[in-house]
């Protein structure tokens, strides 16, 4: 190829990079908690109407038959939904609340305590900002309404152990092992559920009489809602015997510190909170924004619940965002860009690797029959570390991998973005990063070597050296990651 092919080439290419990120960015912008809340809850005056019941619980809340109210606010979008909360309820009588998220937002309220938990793994004040929740909950009683605003991140920022023995630096191993293992989110926060003071419903169960609305923004499968923020708030359908198998199937107890491995090898591990047996009888179904009739795995007061799961009765739950509106948003986007757009998340929560393999090879399928292609992929990979790794996340990671394939398609218009929705990739400050067809040359010229950088899970110093980090800074948002693999009509040889 001439000189001038290679810098139209590069150019298209440099498009095509523009092109992916903007569809990332306005996707993720489209995503607005304002509306997404006007959507689904609108008060008026001293009343709290629900716009799209479910079925589980009260579509009217009147607050003037409430003395209290407790706004608990935790996750990567905290700050975003208390204030748009408060922006809402005018109501100020009784009021006091906990927001531990990161970063916090500016304007604060008198009447809230504010945390900076820490992520992805836990700090002093994740520990602080527990035990204030706790404390604030046990002063709930019959006349307490408590809103609970939960988003992605939650499991790291806000955390307590059962057993009081085990330190804040236990704790932070212990989040950085599960981080390492090669486990889906599920079966990581399974584990965190029966670790935890404040998770597998236990923040329901610390104020059994109130009324108590769940405002979720899931980062999770909608299918395992109660996943989310290993779900502080929702009855868990997770055992002692799940998480035996899980520390035995990822070989994790021999890697936890001592006091932790102690905890779970505990002949009377304190079971979590909800129905156990026969599960599939107890699953009424919750209207989720784009799933219609789906069945999620929660008990509601419509549910035939067992006399410890009293506290669960008065709960009511709300999925304001979910990852489908990010793929929707995306699927328009892309659509009115001119692309033929397909959707593919079957390899949600698998192995970065696998994900990479499988999504190429769905890629360049569909793109012998349609040139310019957009195809669209949500949900989260797994990274199992054997190492103490670099810098970087799973989304550069995935996007490495691609490019080593890629480089196959030296002629070709093609590029992959793979991102985190919330910001943040891992240990960096990136949200993820793009790959093309010549990333791996170019990596070279800089004297990076890509097969190294990915077996060390280093990828950041290489794709930040490239430019082709996508950095966004903290969005507010956490609605899992979206990967997009953009074709476009070839610059000239081999496709």
């Amino acid at each position: 190829m001439t000189l001038s092919g290679n810098l139209a080439l590069n150019s298209a290419l440099e498009d095509l990079h523009t092109t992916a990120t903007r569809l990332f960015t306005e996707s993720l912008a489209s995503c607005s908690i304002e509306s997404a809340f006007d959507r689904r809850l609108r008060f008026e005056g001293q009343q709290l109407h629900r716009l799209i019941p479910d079925g589980s619980g009260q579509d009217i809340i009147d607050l003037s038959d409430y003395k209290r109210i407790f706004v608990i606010a935790m996750g990567k979008a905290a700050g975003p939904m208390l204030s748009v909360l408060l922006d809402r309820m005018k109501r100020r009588q009784g009021l006091r609340g906990i927001c531990c998220g990161s970063p916090l937002p500016t304007h604060r309220n008198w009447r809230i305590r504010y945390f900076e938990g820490g992520h992805p793994l836990p700090n002093e004040d994740s520990f602080a900002a527990a035990r204030a929740t706790l404390t604030l909950l046990k002063k709930a009683k019959k006349d307490t309404l408590i809103f609970f605003l939960i988003s992605g991140g939650s499991s790291a920022m806000i955390d307590l152990p059962l057993d009081p023995e085990i330190s804040l630096e236990d704790t932070v191993a212990f989040h950085e092992t599960l981080l390492a293992s090669g486990a889906p989110i599920q079966e990581i926060n399974t584990l965190r559920k029966h670790f935890s003071a404040v998770k597998g419903g236990r923040l329901a169960i610390a104020a059994p009489e109130a009324c108590k609305v769940s405002l979720l923004l899931p980062d999770v499968p909608v299918r395992s809602l109660d996943a989310l923020a290993s779900g502080p708030t929702t009855p868990d359908h997770t055992t002692v015997d799940d998480v035996r198998a899980i520390l035995d199937h990822y070989s994790i107890a021999p890697r936890l510190p001592r006091n932790v491995r102690e905890f779970f090898e505990r002949e009377d591990l304190p079971e979590s909170p909800g129905n156990k047996p026969e599960k599939s009888s107890l699953l009424p179904r919750l209207t989720v924004p784009g799933f219609p009739g789906m069945i999620l795995r929660r008990l509601t007061s419509t549910a035939a619940l067992k006399d410890e799961d009293d506290a669960f009765r008065k709960s009511i739950y709300e999925i304001l965002l979910s990852s489908h509106d990010l793929v929707e948003n995306a699927r328009m986007l892309a659509t009115q860009a001119g692309f033929h757009v397909a959707v593919d998340n079957s390899c949600d929560d698998w192995d970065y690797a696998e994900a990479a393999r499988y999504l190429l090879a769905r890629f360049h399928e569909l793109r012998a029959d349609h040139p310019r292609l957009c195809l669209i992929s949500a949900g989260e990979v797994t990274v199992t570390m054997d190492r103490t790794p670099g810098a970087g996340g799973r989304n550069m990671q995935l996007a490495l991998a691609c490019a080593q394939e890629l480089e196959k398609y030296p002629d070709a218009l093609l590029t992959i973005l793979s991102a985190g929705t919330d910001g943040i990739d891992g240990n960096t400050r990136s949200a993820g990063a793009i790959a093309d067809p010549t990333t791996v040359a170019r990596a070279r010229v800089f004297g990076y070597d890509p097969v190294r950088a990915l077996a060390e899970f280093d990828a950041c110093p290489l794709l930040t050296a490239l430019g082709d980090t996508v950095v966004t800074g903290p969005t507010g948002h956490n609605l899992r990651d979206l990967r997009l693999f953009i074709a476009d009509s070839a610059a000239g040889g081999n496709n």
